[in-house]
């Protein structure tokens, strides 16, 4: 569908304003035309010698009042027109909006590895501000002045065909000239906004590193990176506005010749006795009102093809279909036993670059399994597909003997814990942060889950307690302290599925220690799986699975792997030589 067609639709849920507005654009732009003939009147007054006492007088005094009753209500017209637009065009903004950011939750994690932050962040923010302003804004301003253009030709042949006749051979030299430049600045606008997404990126990536970036020195490097996508925004701007800035003095030319021609003509047509002064002046007068909605309209084109060229970013990302779709009528099972059930399953990111092959893997209610393996064997995949971050490409998931695709999506991640390699905390409170796992749960619950965590000692030391306010991504905690506040977030939460991608290796030994504490809590009467990073921490985990280019390899516990001495025993050595030698 068209993309002004697709932003119409959000305009008309707001139909009965936006036609209030038009409304009030047509009596806007009639009072304009009508002012115009009341000045008419008052220089045909003039000019005829009416201006004497008694009968002048009176004439005068009425069309000076109905100039200023016309006036009063070209200025409350005004801002009804103004005030229904911009309602109108601010709640599509927003509707645009809040409909681009639940398309973001809903498509699979597949999506974010393919696209930069910044340059979804621009989208939402930047893009959906450009259709706001550029278009929607843009085209009542069109509709207004168009009106008022129209109103205007009415009037001018009214006055005289045949100067209104020459005036309309002039609009098609001006048509050409937009449409030329229509193509050019349309497609300049979208590298503009491709540009400035770049920048977001840049900004974002480097604000949320900034801590590895100071530790590398690389803070010129990043300043020469960012100045680079800079240069690149402004050398796309600065095209999109050499073409702006070429239409608008050609456009004013064109009409300056047309002008220039009819104020000679009709001049002589003064002369010649077959016009009369104050038509011309009524004439010239309409035309300079004219002239500002004729120089909008032409300016208008370059508003409406950057809005489009926005609009083709959005409703790309809102036609993005990698959507994992929850079943119509998903089970939400009374009882969850925690049995899972890898059959015959394989995935793939992209066609034939298959990252999981063939799994079959089960593992029992309350059972911990531990997933190692070299960098890039599948363990993160195989583990997201079990809360449906993706969909199998062929084979099942099943839980409890449900394949995961027909149980309802909230009642299955709502029994799935995640404490992830990277522990994200949010800006708030402590409080608020372990709260994330259970809105419902109260103070008592969350203490008690902090306490379990290992985490309520440290945050009760802090003078605000549990009111702590945490900065982006945890800042102001220790990794340790991070970790805990996670796994209190994780266990408020008492799920029956845990999924742990350890990052105690990154901790001193006190604050993994205390970790590792605070997850056997968790772990109890739950089916754990680890994704195993440090094998010195799974040597008493019964179940261990190796993974290899997506294949599972080996399985058993740590001393039956040992001592088959195959790819497990080879792990498991290299990295004890390599903790012995640090």
């Amino acid at each position: 569908m068209d993309i002004a067609l697709r932003i119409f639709e959000y305009i008309k849920s707001y139909k009965k304003r936006a036609a209030l507005a038009v409304l009030c654009m047509l009596i806007h732009s009639f009072v304009t035309v009508f002012f115009v003939r009341v000045f008419q009147e008052l220089i045909e007054t003039i000019i005829s010698g009416l201006a004497e006492e008694g009968e002048g007088f009176t004439v005068l005094t009425m069309i000076a009042a109905a100039m200023l009753i016309v006036y009063f209500i070209k200025g409350v017209v005004y801002y009804f027109q103004k005030y229904l637009s911009k309602y109108v065009s601010h709640r599509v903004m927003l509707d645009i909006r809040n409909d681009l950011y639940a398309h973001l939750q809903r498509l699979s994690l597949s999506f974010y590895n393919q696209h930069k932050t910044g340059e979804l962040i621009s989208r939402l923010t930047n893009d959906v501000k450009v259709v706001q302003k550029a278009l929607i804004k843009t085209t009542v301003t069109f509709i207004y002045k168009l009106f008022t253009v129209i109103g205007g030709i009415i009037y001018l042949l009214y006055l005289n065909v045949r100067l209104t006749l020459f005036l309309l051979i002039v609009l098609p030299a001006v048509a050409y000239i937009i449409k030329v430049f229509n193509t050019k600045i349309r497609r300049v606008s979208r590298r503009a906004q491709v540009k400035i997404a770049d920048v977001s990126d840049v900004i974002q990536e480097t604000v949320s590193s900034m801590r590895v970036i100071k530790s590398f020195g690389r803070e010129d490097y990043e300043y020469q990176r960012f100045s680079e996508s800079n240069e690149g925004d402004f050398k796309a701007r600065l095209k999109g506005s050499q073409y702006k800035a070429m239409l608008s003095p050609l456009v004013e030319f064109v009409a300056s010749i047309a002008f220039t021609i009819i104020l000679w003509y009709g001049g002589l047509e003064v002369l010649r006795g077959n016009m009369a002064a104050s038509e011309l002046i009524a004439f010239f007068t309409m035309l300079l009102a004219m002239t500002g909605p004729i120089k909008s309209l032409s300016q208008i084109n370059a508003k409406i093809q950057k809005a489009l060229a926005a609009g083709e970013r959005i409703f790309e990302t809102l036609d993005y279909d990698d959507i994992i779709t929850p079943p119509q009528s998903g089970l939400k099972p009374e009882t969850i036993e925690g049995q899972v059930v890898f059959d015959d399953v394989s995935f793939a990111y992209r066609e034939d670059e298959r990252v999981l092959k063939n799994i079959n893997l089960e593992v029992e209610p309350g059972e911990a399994i531990a997933l190692v393996g070299p960098s890039g064997a599948g363990k993160s995949t195989l583990v997201d597909l079990i809360p449906r971050f993706y969909d199998p490409t062929e084979g099942e998931v099943r839980l409890d003997g449900n394949d995961v695709r027909e149980l309802d999506m909230d009642w299955l991640r709502a029994n799935i814990g995640i404490v992830p390699q990277e522990t994200v905390l949010f800006s708030g409170t402590i409080q608020e942060n372990i709260a994330y796992g259970n809105f419902e749960a109260g103070e008592k619950e969350i203490k008690e889950a902090a306490r379990a965590a290992n985490a309520h000692h440290f945050i009760s030391e802090f003078p605000d307690g549990y009111e702590t306010r945490v900065g982006e991504r945890g800042a102001g905690l220790s990794g340790g302290q991070q970790q805990r506040v996670a796994i209190a977030r994780a266990l408020l939460k008492d799920p029956k599925i845990l999924i742990f991608d350890e990052a105690t290796s990154s901790l001193d030994a006190e604050s993994e220690q205390m970790v590792q504490d605070a997850l056997a809590r968790l772990m109890e009467d739950r089916t754990t799986f680890i994704i195993a990073h440090r094998l010195s921490t799974i040597i008493n985990v019964n179940n261990i699975v190796v993974l290899e280019d997506g294949r599972m390899i080996e399985r058993g516990d740590h001393e039956t792997l040992i001592d088959r001495d195959d790819k497990y025993a080879s792990l498991y050595r290299n990295q004890l030589l390599k903790e012995q030698t640090v």
